[in-house]
């Protein structure tokens, strides 16, 4: 009798506590980004001796600008409009509404496409990966429309999209009128800044890009009704060739916008984009992005943290487990072009030593900041590896009576 009487006593003050803890909210919990700020250096000076008047370096992994000059003034960006282009190509692939083998069929309207052009003939079909080939290496107009009309039905459409897309990245100064640059409306527009934005975007997101934009020269076929015949596509980006470490991006050139260029360059573990618009020949861009780049190899050290230690788990409150796993979202990155002594960095992980259940796989635990000489120059998000829902009463029911039963034994 006693037994059972403690029984219902240990039940009894299980039906309390559950009570109290429904009754209870868990408090909301501080979320963390694992983002550095992009303007680490924002600097005109020193003076490059650059002869273009827009003009912006920025390292990829963390978005820092290196230097810049009117880096957010609103000019025409030729070609190198096709660098959303592209993004937008690669987002229906990642999706999986479009695949490398999928075959494309030019317009009579594509074909009419002046400038840069492969040639496409009306009823010619190609395949996506040909496709994008055309774009990103001779600058296809023919192939960029022909691409845009078969994932969005109109190229309308499709720059409505290009638009939108841009507006996500925070684009703020672009204004897209059709998907390829051809055009010399004054409506059409962006700023070295902005093209920064989206080749970085393109580059980290989807960096088979680079495969395309790296090759040099490299043949297709165009089979038509009329003939079958080779055609060679050349890159237009010199710098391929000419700088080390080029590995792409897009140039680009019309009456209004003259010459201009977002260029990859990756060395060792460093990646720079620089960004030229409104050069006044296609030289001058080309050096211009190469003096760039020359003074960014020469400044930048890079700190890398993989972040590949355990972590302890987070102790769960009136959960179903008393523990939640946790990791680490991802390395941390941080841009140097002072010179800082990269000893005197500091890490610190942030965790609380309890939370309220329930807890979500993905969400925010903590973070682990950075800190140089008692600044901190970033941080990393913590998540949660697993759900731990909130205990029910048969769960805290449950636990007692494995409690007794161990105790009693």
């Amino acid at each position: 009798m006693r037994k059972r009487a403690c029984i219902y006593s240990i039940c009894l003050l299980i039906v309390l506590i559950f009570c109290i803890s429904v009754q209870a909210d868990a408090e909301p919990e501080e979320k963390t980004e694992n983002k550095q700020t992009e303007e680490m250096a924002s600097k005109e000076d020193p003076d490059l001796g650059l002869s273009s008047p827009s003009v912006l370096l920025m390292e990829e992994s963390t978005g820092a600008i290196i230097y810049q000059k009117n880096a957010d003034e609103q000019r025409s960006p030729a070609s190198i409009t096709k660098i959303m282009t592209l993004i937008l190509i690669f987002d229906e692939l990642e999706k999986g509404n479009l695949k490398l083998e999928d075959e494309v069929v030019t317009s009579a309207y594509a074909k009419s496409m002046g400038g840069s052009q492969v040639f496409l003939e009306e009823g010619e079909k190609q395949t996506v990966e040909t496709m994008i080939k055309c774009i990103v290496i001779a600058s296809g107009n023919d192939a960029s429309v022909a691409m845009a009309e078969h994932i969005a039905g109109t190229e309308s459409e499709f720059v409505r999209r290009m638009n939108e897309r841009a507006k996500e990245l925070g684009m703020n100064d672009t204004n897209f009128e059709d998907c390829c640059g051809l055009t010399d409306s004054a409506n059409h527009y962006t700023s070295a800044h902005d093209v920064a934005l989206m080749s970085r975007e393109l580059i980290r997101r989807y960096p088979k890009i680079l495969e395309y934009s790296s090759i040099w020269m490299e043949d297709i076929t165009h089979v038509t009704a009329r003939e079958t015949k080779r055609f060679t596509l050349t890159n237009t980006n010199k710098l391929i060739r000419g700088y080390d470490g080029c590995i792409g991006l897009k140039t680009g050139s019309t009456q209004v916008a003259k010459y201009c260029v977002s260029a990859v360059v990756k060395r060792s573990e460093i990646t720079l984009i620089a960004v030229v618009m409104g050069a006044p020949d296609y030289k001058v861009r080309f050096s211009d992005a190469a003096a760039m780049l020359n003074y960014g190899f020469g400044k930048c050290t890079l700190y890398i943290d993989a972040n590949d230690e355990d972590l302890s788990n987070v102790s769960v409150v009136n959960g179903r487990k008393d523990q939640a796993a946790v990791r680490c979202d991802g390395e941390f990155r941080y841009l140097s072009v002072s010179g800082e002594n990269f000893s005197e960095i500091e890490k610190e992980i942030e965790l609380p030593g309890e939370v309220k259940a329930p807890v979500k796989k993905g969400e925010h635990a903590g973070r682990i900041v950075y800190r140089l000489k008692g600044t901190e120059i970033g941080s990393v998000a913590i998540l949660y590896e697993e759900d731990v829902e909130k205990a029910g009463f048969l769960d805290y029911v449950k636990r007692a009576l494995e409690s007794f039963a161990q105790g009693a034994a």
